[in-house]
């Protein structure tokens, strides 16, 4: 999850005191100092000195990758995000950020609770299966898309959005018709989304596509109507679309059974019928990296394996019991985090080594986790 881009100017109000905080390499002012260390790893900042440590979360370095993520209280909402009044019992969520260099959770700030959010993992009626919570990343925001409330209606009527950036949630554009059990993807600076359950099943919901590209100006955002799918079978539970060389890759029911897979062009605003060898493949969660290479795992075998274009087959990454039903994968900075069954914890595994390695991430006390995902570490400005 680390990085070491560019690093920034620091400003006046971001440079270091000698006097409190020590000098960061003797001999060099502060502003040099910093361009120096910020092309070494933050774990090594992390582990050699205070100062260094210090400057790692500093506004103006380069902030490293960390995981967020959104998990659900095994025994009722906690008091972790307080909102007016109290805790909302219909909000069955929270929202951490995991800092792999500390290995410390921080919880995010509150949401908007304007209007009142109502994020429902469990209900009574469904004993048996967890109600989705479909969300995303695109140009390193973090955007919650679709859910459902504990009157089973779609629960956001516009996407919910994270800038670890600036450390603040917004509302993008309304959606035209909230849904829930639909098709989130991104790909190319734009969140897509398509299919799915309104309040009650439509067919041309079912059968509809619209995009939301971040590219453009704020006061430019909305939903464009893009080419509609030819049925509704995209409409009976979440569908992730992956973000693949231009295209949006996706199958319409999860695990081995069998399924149907579609693919979008994000250019020609066209569907093609997928290749025969990555859908014979597709048997579990799956994730792209970089919009360059999809990665997936088969919950029956826990194998990761990764998709080859030209030869349309799967090669196998690793094989691990710890990846058997998993729920959940996302990838970046050369890592595939995966939800592992029953959302006890998150396994990590570089796939850069050879052969890869994995490790695992366990959640704080009392919490399983929904979903997870890689963006930058949330910048403080408290300096």
């Amino acid at each position: 999850m680390e990085t070491t881009p560019q690093c920034t100017n620091p400003t006046h109000s971001d440079s270091f005191d000698d006097s409190e905080n020590g000098t960061l390499l003797p001999g060099l002012p502060d502003d040099l100092a910093q361009r120096c260390l910020s092309s070494l790893s933050p774990s090594l900042l992390f582990s050699v000195c205070h100062p260094w440590r210090r400057l790692l979360y500093f506004p103006s370095f380069p902030p490293f990758f960390s995981l967020y993520v959104l998990f659900s209280p095994l025994h009722g909402p906690t008091t972790t995000n307080p909102v007016p009044g109290g805790i909302d019992p219909q909000n069955s969520i929270e929202f951490f950020s995991f800092d792999p260099i500390s290995s410390s959770w921080t919880p995010l700030p509150t949401p908007p609770q304007n209007p009142p959010l109502h994020l429902l993992h469990r209900h009574p009626s469904f004993l048996s299966r967890n109600l989705p919570i479909q969300s995303l990343t695109v140009s390193n925001h973090l955007v919650l898309i679709a859910a459902t409330t504990h009157k089973l209606f779609p629960a956001l009527s516009s996407p919910l959005v994270f800038h670890p950036e600036s450390n603040s949630w917004f509302y993008g554009p309304q959606i035209s018709t909230p849904r829930r059990w639909c098709v989130t993807g991104s790909a190319q600076g734009a969140v897509y989304m398509a299919s799915g359950v309104g309040s009650h099943y439509q067919g041309d919901i079912a059968r509809s596509m619209e995009r939301w590209d971040l590219n453009k100006k704020r006061e430019s955002w909305g939903w464009e109507t893009k080419a509609p799918l030819k049925d509704g079978r995209f409409s009976r539970e979440e569908v992730e679309a992956v973000g693949y060389r231009g295209k949006l890759c996706m199958v319409n029911v999860k695990g081995n059974a069998v399924k149907e897979g579609a693919v979008y062009d994000v250019e020609l605003d066209k569907w093609e019928e997928m290749p025969q060898g990555m859908v014979a493949g597709w048997n579990g969660p799956a994730a792209t990296m970089d919009e360059d290479v999809i990665y997936v795992i088969d919950e029956v075998k826990g194998r990761l394996s990764k998709y080859d274009g030209e030869k349309d087959c799967w090669e196998k990454v690793i094989e691990l019991e710890q990846l058997k039903r998993a729920e959940q994968i996302t990838a970046g900075r050369g890592k595939i985090c995966a939800i592992s069954a029953k959302g006890e914890k998150i396994i990590v595994v570089d796939v850069r080594d050879k052969p890869a390695r994995f490790w695992e991430v366990a959640p704080p006390p009392g919490m399983e986790v929904v979903a997870v995902h890689v963006l930058p570490r949330m910048i403080s400005r408290q300096h």
